[in-house]
């Protein structure tokens, strides 16, 4: 190796030396990647970590009574000593709607945003009793906010499906990086309040180092039409409509919730608003000015009979098929003010959130089938999204123009399709990263590097939204919807013998069994776990006493008979056993012997069995006399084992995977 070589290695050790020495900016989404909703994002630098949004999203199909999911902030309590305060982007549940659980397991020290979004915000915050546990500043375009010694960020203005939404320019000591929040370019706003173009291209020219953004749409060529487009369509149906209107869309949809709110005005219908949050963010956006409207427009909904359905439009929730959302109750007749007519008009305004399309499609179904007219669907122009399209995305990236790009918030085609939009608009293909939620960036002013994860999971809430769905409670939710629960009382004496008979109830097990057999493989699995487990889970503690792990004994026997029943039907159902104790020297029960015919059909009772099996020895020893003794023995044992038992005696291991559930004890 020559004096050349030698000096380029050292001088790319002493690099490389100065960079693993040099602090990082570390970027760590807790949640939005891989999916839509849950949006959760931590920025660290040194001392300093501050998290942008907290989102909620919507269970997927198999979530047996789950209401909403929460990402897991584990790697954020861990280090709330560092822990500077919380930006907010805008006011949609899936960025701050899981913010108030949050609250009851950490403070957190300020939380900035938009004045919409923090007055949507301080209503859940007094609703689950946290509000005192942070502090909330409102904000405006182009301010500042300094967090910690590390951090300072600008506000800018985009447009999106709702009021007072933001884009932030994080300025930090490695370098400036854009994070898009959710965003379109809506160049006629319904509220008249532009995308600061301006101020995002000055960032552009600047310098920005990385952009994180919204990829969504990456999948939808063109720009995405103004909401504004939707008007003249919802207009005209509803000058059509010859009885009551009902319209659905998001609450949290300000623009399109002013639009029919513009429109009853214009047609003479008063409005009747229906679901805790639509009323929520009217009353909002009203104390706000965001919409202006006279109070005599709005009706109690009791009082729906007294007016003419010409003069009547209801808008209400229910646009993702909720099951207990206002729409979804009407279809189903559960209302007690509201029943369908067949002159109303439906319209949803809106589309299916992925993974919500099924409840969808049978709301509609159900609406349909009760005689109402019910507009859905894209032809009809009457929803656009709030997210920015294909041609949306190379706008952004044409203004922002950064070194590194991280598509962010969308599934992983959608966040694959906008990486290879960034690298059509000329960012190298090297500083482009596909992250996962638990992923980490190392920034660098030079590099841009994945850095070890962090612990990242989900939080999944039940419908009271206060107590937590576990992963064992899910999975055995699971098993119940699929195959049904089999529960066996099992009277079991302190010194280890069955005393009665099972008694096994089956309840939404769909199989072909024989009861009798299903009894039988029972008294089998307690006779196997009181025979060869009996010693490990019992303790004898005096001449008449025993003292017993009733768990351990109920958890062996679910195990065996899970295992069976997986074996011999190819079902698995949630077993539950309750043992029940009974007093030593309790006299042991003696299973009958049961008829195998249809089980093994050669042979009708297994006494006989291993008679046959001694007598087909027996004519062996006279060829083999050394075997004799063994086998003797062994054939003496198995007819011992065949008056305890009705099934053969045979040796099992016990399960392979042990399964934790609910167990009880029956006094």
């Amino acid at each position: 190796m020559n004096s050349n070589q030698i000096k380029s290695n050292n001088t790319q050790t002493l690099s490389q030396t100065k960079r693993s020495i040099e602090p990082a900016l570390k970027i760590i989404p807790l949640g939005g990647l891989h999916e839509i909703g849950k949006n959760t994002c931590v920025f660290e630098y040194q001392d300093d970590i501050i998290l942008i949004d907290g989102g909620l999203a919507f269970p997927s199909d198999g979530m047996h009574g789950v209401n909403v999911v929460m990402p897991d902030t584990s790697y954020l309590q861990a280090n709330l000593n560092r822990f500077r305060g919380m930006i907010v982007t805008h006011g949609h549940e899936d960025h701050i709607g899981g913010i108030s659980h949050h609250l009851k397991k950490f403070n957190i020290p300020v939380i900035y945003g938009p004045p919409l979004a923090i007055s949507m915000l301080k209503g859940k915050m007094e609703e689950a009793g946290v509000a005192d546990r942070t502090t909330t500043q409102t904000i405006e375009p182009r301010q500042v906010v300094k967090l910690g010694q590390h951090f300072s960020l600008e506000f800018i203005r985009n447009t999106h499906s709702i009021g007072d939404s933001f884009s932030l320019a994080l300025t930090t000591p490695v370098g400036v990086v854009f994070f898009t929040g959710d965003f379109k370019f809506d160049h006629l706003p319904p509220d008249n309040k532009h995308a600061d173009i301006e101020r995002m291209a000055f960032y552009g020219e600047k310098g920005v180092l990385c952009l994180l953004s919204d990829s969504t749409n990456s999948e939808v060529k063109g720009f995405v039409p103004s909401e504004i487009s939707v008007f003249p369509n919802l207009d005209r149906i509803i000058s059509e409509a010859k009885g009551r209107v009902m319209l659905t869309t998001f609450a949290s949809s300000t623009h399109r919730v002013a639009m029919v709110i513009q429109l009853a005005m214009k047609h003479g219908r008063k409005i009747g608003l229906m679901g805790r949050s639509m009323l929520n963010v009217v009353g909002k956006c009203r104390e706000l000015g965001y919409i202006k409207c006279p109070d005599d427009l709005f009706f109690p909904i009791k009082s729906i009979r007294d007016l003419p359905d010409r003069e009547t439009l209801l808008l209400m929730t229910g646009s993702q098929g909720e099951v207990m959302a206002a729409l979804s109750r009407i279809g189903r007749d559960e209302h007690p003010h509201v029943k369908l007519k067949t002159t109303d008009t439906v319209i949803f305004s809106s589309s299916p959130i992925p993974g919500n399309t099924i409840s969808v499609v049978h709301s509609i179904d159900r609406l349909i089938k009760l005689g109402a007219n019910v507009i859905y669907g894209k032809e009809h122009g009457i929803h656009v999204s709030g997210h920015g399209c294909r041609d949306d995305q190379r706008l952004m990236l044409a203004l922002i123009k950064p070194k590194f790009f991280v598509p962010v918030h969308g599934e992983y085609r959608m966040q694959v399709l906008h990486g290879k939009t960034a690298e059509s608009m000329g960012v190298d293909p090297n500083n482009i990263l596909i992250l996962d939620n638990g992923d980490t960036i190392e920034l660098r002013a030079d590099s841009m590097i994945q850095g070890d994860p962090v612990k990242s999971g989900i939080e999944m809430l039940d419908n009271t939204r206060t107590c937590v769905v576990d992963a064992r409670a899910l999975k055995e939710r699971q098993q119940l919807a699929d195959d049904g629960i089999v529960t066996v009382l099992a009277p079991i004496s302190t010194d280890g013998n069955m005393v009665a008979p099972p008694r096994v109830s089956l309840r939404g097990v769909v199989i072909s069994a024989d009861p009798r057999k299903m009894s039988m493989w029972t008294e089998r699995e307690i006779n196997w776990v009181l025979e060869n487990r009996w010693k490990q889970l019992s303790r004898q503690t005096s001449p008449n006493s025993f003292e017993v792990d009733w768990i351990g004994v109920q958890r062996e026997i679910e195990n065996g008979l899970t295992r069976r029943m997986r074996r011999e039907l190819q079902v698995e159902p949630l077993i539950l056993c309750l043992a029940q104790p009974a007093p030593s020297g309790t006299r042991a029960y003696k299973p009958q012997i049961v008829n195998e015919q249809n089980h093994h059909p050669k042979n009708k009772h297994y006494p006989n069995v291993n008679n046959q099996n001694i007598n087909r020895n027996q004519n062996n020893y006279k060829n083999n006399p050394s075997a004799r003794n063994t086998n003797q023995v062994k054939n003496n044992q198995s007819v011992k084992d065949s008056v305890k038992t009705p099934v053969a005696k045979t040796e099992e291991a016990p399960a392979g995977r042990t399964r934790r559930r609910r167990s009880a004890v029956s006094n």
